[in-house]
């Protein structure tokens, strides 16, 4: 399949079912919120080596967040409900918690799983932390230097997917990644997902296993320009250079939407291909096939 004069490859990406929690970080003004973000998605880029993979899903305005101050959405994934009840709360603590000026309420009110944060945080306030029921839910006030740190008693977990991918091929380092910020910009207005490798973008795509004791997971080798002819390459003949763009959702529709946003994004005269990297279909639970979604 073409896509003007970007080969679109006949492959599929492979995704994996999780659970996530939506935050709705607050802060006195948009510095101090992004310094809160900022920290809060650090670190977070594969759950391969990392508590979780985290990122901005949106930004909210100061007129519809619950304490009319500058906001915004984050989203954090991990394997299970257990991996996120023990990171959330330690990322809050050392990330929101620090920051000055910040508050932390739920993003998934309605969610029936349910996972302890202000609960656990308020011990920090040394006896000194106060409760407030309001609307059925509650929250601690917890006494830092600054006043005190607001943060709702638990969050909400809801089930994703993560992993979904695309590849972008490209003959030069200097198409590649205006390629693949394009397709990285293009996800910036849609809600429910997130890219959480650095920018964006993973340069390091890895496969399962390696040859060394221990390590689940190695360079992918594949697509690696410099091993071609020492390894089987699935790049196209006149690629040097690859980008992986990896997209957690909150849904399957989520991914697969954003999947064909950033696909359309990053075609252009000077992509070669665009594919995606999967597992042979033995390991995740979703598939997302290129050519059904350009189609759909």
């Amino acid at each position: 399949m073409q896509l003007g004069a970007t080969s679109i490859q006949d492959t599929f990406a492979e995704a994996f079912g999780m659970r996530f929690a939506r935050l709705l970080i607050t802060a006195h003004d948009d510095f101090w919120l992004e310094a809160a973000v900022r920290e809060i998605t650090g670190y977070s880029s594969s759950v391969i080596a990392c508590d979780a993979e985290t990122g901005l899903e949106r930004r909210l305005s100061a007129d519809v967040t619950p304490d009319g101050r500058p906001g915004a959405m984050v989203l954090v994934f991990g394997f299970s409900r257990e991996a996120l009840a023990k990171c959330v709360p330690t990322r809050i603590g050392q990330c929101v918690m620090t920051c000055p000026t910040t508050a932390v309420y739920d993003g998934l009110p309605d969610a029936e799983s349910r996972v302890p944060l202000g609960k656990h945080l308020r011990f920090f306030g040394d006896g000194f932390q106060k409760s407030k029921l309001l609307d059925g839910k509650r929250y601690w006030r917890i006494p830092v230097m600054d006043g005190e740190f607001l943060v709702q008693e638990d969050l909400g977990i809801a089930k994703g997917v993560g992993g979904g991918n695309i590849i972008i091929q490209t003959q030069t380092q200097r198409a590649g990644l205006a390629a693949a910020r394009r397709a990285v910009e293009a996800l910036a207005d849609m809600d429910g997902v997130i890219a959480p490798f650095p920018g964006g973008v993973a340069r390091s795509g890895s496969k399962v296993g390696s040859r060394y004791k221990g390590l689940p997971a190695s360079t992918a080798d594949a697509f690696c320009p410099t091993l071609r002819g020492r390894v089987e390459s699935k790049l196209h003949s006149d690629a040097n250079c690859a980008y992986e763009v990896v997209i957690d959702g909150v849904s399957e529709g989520a991914v697969a939407a954003a999947m064909t946003v950033a696909i359309r994004a990053a075609a252009a005269g000077d992509v070669i291909a665009i594919g995606a990297g999967n597992y042979g279909g033995k390991l995740g639970k979703y598939q997302f096939h290129l050519h059904e979604l350009l189609k759909s």
